[in-house]
């Protein structure tokens, strides 16, 4: 949480509007980090046509930071 925390102050100091990240969907634990952290889940995608026939998908990540989160 700390790190997360720190890369968006950083972000924030420096004038980003949103910072952005992907995670695979079997990472449970780190999607509700980014979520209790403001991130919100934008879009899914399969990372080859290996990923696709395994269904192992990606899921995208934005964290607005214009709102104060």
């Amino acid at each position: 949480r700390a790190l997360c925390r720190e890369v968006l102050g950083f972000a924030r100091a420096r004038g980003y509007g949103a910072v952005v990240l992907s995670t695979s969907a079997v990472q449970v634990a780190a999607q509700r980090l980014y979520e209790g952290q403001g991130f919100r889940r934008v879009g899914a995608s399969y990372p080859s046509l290996l990923g696709t026939a395994l269904n192992f998908q990606i899921f995208h990540y934005r964290c607005e930071l214009g709102d104060g989160t």
